[in-house]
């Protein structure tokens, strides 16, 4: 074989490998932040949604049953009948209750403090407050709030 085609069947240089490198993190660079910034605003969408179809069943539960589960029944009340629910009609939600999009369980009190009762996710860091993505997710405030 002479030089031409021993060049050919080489493959790529190391100078070309490193310009391919240079260029897939630059835009990794640019894109990833845009990417990871869609992430957490779609967990926080889906912790809003969720939070409104639980509010939809307990509403749905109340109507049959007379009141809200306690905070002792929870939300497990939607799945499973409580003891003393003699109208209890359920379930109320077709799949069991997933935890929030940060995998930790949704916070649920009755009596609540903003109504009959409080539903929340505490966000990424699963405690009360922050921003961003550890902002708390609350019934209280709607699909819209």
């Amino acid at each position: 074989m002479n030089r031409v085609n021993l060049r050919k069947n080489r493959g790529f240089t190391i100078m070309e490998l490193v310009v391919v490198i240079i260029i897939i993190g630059l835009l990794a660079a640019f894109v990833a932040p845009k990417f990871f910034g869609k992430v957490s605003e779609a967990k926080l969408k889906a912790a809003k949604a969720q939070i409104e179809l639980f509010g939809t069943a307990l509403d749905a539960l109340r109507l049959d049953v007379g009141r809200y589960p306690s905070s002792d029944e929870g939300l497990r009340a939607l799945r499973e009948k409580p003891s003393g629910m003699d109208n209890w009609k359920g379930p109320y939600l077709p799949k069991e209750i997933p935890p929030d999009p940060w995998g930790k369980p949704y916070v649920y009190k009755s009596p609540g403090e903003h109504g009959d009762y409080d539903l929340m996710s505490y966000g990424l860091d699963g405690s009360p407050g922050g921003e961003g993505e550890n902002e708390d997710v609350v019934s209280w405030k709607g699909l819209k709030g």
